[in-house]
């Protein structure tokens, strides 16, 4: 909701668009930016919002710059170029302990923003047949007769862009007595070949995945949704409500063409408002009572859902009257972008009182 002017609490004066940047890198000025929309939108509510680049390297000068801020909206994924978000997640925390809106915070990521809640929600209506291995051990136990009942969807708990998401079929024959099992893997990276090679070599593998975040990591383990190759929708939500669309004919992990190596490469995403005719089914669905579901199942306060974050459905089989269902893909939090047109102003005005209500505690 916009701010008024008769609000008892004066609103924030600054607010920093954090995202990672390599040490020493200039800062862009914000028109140069991806975010070029929502620094002009919060400059319309005259709200001077800085860009912040993070590094592990620059993190202490990055903390002191934070706890001038009002509030910090934060584009970090979890892993890239080899570095977690341990640090960053460290000094957010301090942050936001010191009375700074910091949004995604880290302690909801962990609630709702890795592959695990894929698992907690398996009961839900938009759930899946799913297992979580914390360790290659417990993977090595339950996998296998997973995978004898049919093509199976391995992924690490933190990931973005398909990294660290693959789908696993045995190659024949594949009878109980066969020692090792083989595996046809097809990685959901853009451009990754479909590889065949031992389900223990495949196992043995994830264990890079182990020295992230302290060791402190899981592997959630889906059927294979077969309509998949019908489409995505992305629920784009500005805390509770949803603020617009996207939908995308994915690719990642259809069968390849005959000849080929790999799947296609996607279309674009196509970015929509939160009244798209085609999708009111579904946001009658999670605006009615799923979005709520996700909330409790996650062990959630009110307040702290995240200014922007989305969730991933596929079409799942048709129900009893014909209707499409739908299933939970994944839930995105650490940095979700791009984001619909429509989802900019409320991104900002939820921001800004966010940022208020916390001023206003005593």
């Amino acid at each position: 909701m916009p701010e008024t002017s008769d609000s008892p609490v004066t609103p924030p004066r600054r607010v920093a668009l954090l995202w990672r940047g390599a040490p020493g890198a200039p800062t862009p000025a914000p028109s140069e930016t991806r975010f070029r929309d929502i620094f002009a939108a919060f400059a319309a509510r005259d709200v001077e919002a800085q860009p912040v680049l993070f590094s592990d390297a620059t993190a202490e000068a990055v903390r002191e710059r934070l706890l001038d801020m009002d509030a910090v909206l934060v584009w970090v994924d979890p892993i890239v170029g080899g570095e977690d978000r341990s640090t960053l997640d460290a000094l957010l925390r301090e942050v936001a302990a010191s009375g700074v809106y910091v949004s995604a915070h880290p302690d909801t990521i962990l609630a709702l923003g890795t592959k695990e809640i894929l698992h907690t929600t398996r009961h839900l209506p938009f759930g899946t047949d799913s297992a979580i291995y914390h360790s290659l051990e417990e993977m090595r136990r339950g996998l296998p007769d997973r995978l004898r009942a049919g093509p199976r969807v391995i992924k690490q708990d933190r990931g973005s862009s398909g990294n660290g998401v693959w789908k696993l079929s045995l190659t024949p024959p594949h009878e109980a007595s066969d020692d090792p099992l083989a595996v046809s893997v097809q990685a959901a990276e853009r451009g990754a070949v479909v590889r065949e090679m031992s389900l223990d070599t495949f196992i043995a593998d994830r264990g890079a995945y182990f020295g992230y975040f302290g060791g402190r990591v899981a592997f959630v383990d889906q059927p294979y949704v077969e309509r998949v190759a019908d489409g995505m929708t992305r629920c784009y939500m500005v805390h509770d409500r949803i603020a617009g669309f996207g939908l995308q004919k994915v690719t990642a992990l259809v069968q390849p063409p005959p000849g080929s190596a790999g799947p296609p490469d996607p279309e674009p995403r196509r970015y929509v408002g939160p009244d798209h005719p085609p999708a009111q089914a579904l946001r009658r669905l999670m605006e009615g009572s799923w979005i709520e579901a996700l909330r409790t199942t996650a062990g959630l306060d009110h307040d702290a859902w995240p200014a922007i974050w989305d969730a991933d459905f596929l079409l799942g089989p048709p129900g009893p009257d014909g209707a499409d269902t739908y299933l939970l893909c994944e839930v995105n939090v650490s940095g979700v972008f791009p984001i619909p047109p429509e989802a900019v102003a409320p991104l900002v005005d939820a921001t800004i009182a966010r940022a208020r209500a916390r001023r206003a505690r005593p």
